[in-house]
């Protein structure tokens, strides 16, 4: 993947004016597509947008695949496209759709930067972008294929076998496919529901499934999302929180996501926080099952120990293995927590926690959470690149990990 000895040449000029303009660019681009073609609202995540999130990841990736091109000591972008493939396949994304992304991006670059933006400018940065557009179309036709989804008609139908309230605010399905059909999984990956909301627009969530392969079913555990800081109650969270019980039939993506656990038999070190149990328990279902012998660490951090989600199966895990131990971390009312072992109270810290030689690291949880442990692991000698993790909502550190 090369670019043109013209057009690398003008990128290489323009890259850093562009750079600098990217998040403005992208603020444009939006809300012009959206205009001439509303019927992407229902692939987009209205809430990623109003709150800017969207428009940074995008941003940061066309970015980091121009420089990519231009600077062959640039970090290798194929993990990061990787994972927006497979984002783009769990909602339904094909490759028309890249047209109209092009011709509006395209368009909001010689908005925001005027008469800088020549003929030739421009046919330079058509062609990143098309290099950028033609190597996820290449990857996400081959995630179609290997799970034998039609991109035109990239939904299921799921029936809500059972519900499960966790806690409070967090509840578990139990989905079956209507047609009895149950894809293939491998234990990390999630899915996307969509729903038809009350005001006639539909909307995509992705959640984890949070059980390992079953073959008959599929487990999701969601957070009903309130709002906080003027922000409202997320829409999909709630319609679920209100409306799916059993019976409830869903609309429901083929299962993705790169994240995933392997088949080695190294120690893992699991780290979570709130919500971001969901592929923790995932892992340890499936481990319990086909690895019981392998060697684990839990460590998770929640409000207290009426809001950690799934608690009472990951202690019946980590009792049937003999080599799992499990810490939990409460902001509140720890030292009364019915837990397997004592739980601390306050944040996690893991400078003094044990640590299995040659482990590798998952994480989950709110993105300032993972930075923060990414580097006590790092500074406790954890090699950079067996840290993995998972983010829910665009990925606005994929491009950058190093600055955490």
């Amino acid at each position: 993947m090369k670019l043109s000895p013209e057009s690398e040449a003008v990128v290489a000029a323009t890259a850093g004016v562009v750079a600098a303009h990217a998040e403005r660019i992208t603020k444009v681009f939006y809300p012009a597509m959206f205009a001439a073609h509303p019927e992407l609202l229902r692939v987009f995540n209205r809430a990623n947008q109003a709150i800017g999130e969207q428009p940074k990841a995008l941003a940061a990736s066309v970015v980091a695949f121009a420089v990519q091109l231009i600077d062959p000591s640039a970090p290798d972008f194929t993990p990061v496209m990787r994972r927006i493939a497979h984002k783009h396949v769990s909602l339904g994304i094909s490759a028309g759709d890249y047209t109209i992304v092009g011709r509006h991006l395209l368009d909001a670059v010689g908005t925001v930067l005027g008469d800088a933006v020549t003929a030739e400018v421009r046919a330079a940065w058509d062609e990143v972008y098309w290099l950028f557009a033609t190597a996820l179309i290449a990857e996400e036709a081959r995630l179609y294929a290997l799970s034998g989804t039609d991109p035109q008609n990239p939904w299921r139908d799921y029936r809500v076998v059972e519900r499960f309230e966790e806690s409070e605010d967090i509840f578990s399905l139990l989905l079956a496919p209507v047609d009895g059909l149950i894809p293939s999984h491998r234990t990390g990956q999630y899915v996307a529901i969509a729903v038809d909301l009350p005001d006639g627009s539909r909307q995509p969530r992705q959640y984890t499934i949070s059980s390992g392969p079953r073959g008959d079913s599929i487990r999701v555990t969601i957070k009903r999302v309130h709002g906080a800081g003027g922000a409202p109650d997320g829409q999909v969270s709630t319609w679920l929180w209100q409306h799916a019980q059993p019976g409830t039939v869903l609309d429901v993506s083929q299962p993705a996501g790169d994240v995933v656990l392997d088949d080695e038999d190294h120690p893992l070190v699991l780290v979570s926080a709130g919500i971001g149990i969901t592929p923790v328990a995932a892992i340890m279902e499936d481990l319990s099952r086909r690895q019981p012998a392998r060697t684990v660490r839990l460590f998770h951090a929640d409000r207290a120990h009426d809001t950690h989600a799934l608690y009472a199966s990951l202690r019946r895990q980590v009792l049937a293995m003999p080599d799992a131990r499990a810490q939990n971390w409460y902001e509140r009312d720890a030292l009364g927590a019915p837990t397997l072992h004592p739980a601390r109270e306050g944040f996690m810290d893991l400078s003094e926690v044990d640590l299995p030689e040659h482990a590798s690291v998952f994480m989950c949880g709110p993105l300032p959470f993972m930075q923060s442990m990414r580097r006590t692991l790092i500074g406790r000698g954890v090699p950079a690149d067996r840290i993995h993790y998972e983010v829910f909502g665009p990925d606005l550190w994929a491009q950058n990990p190093e600055a955490a």
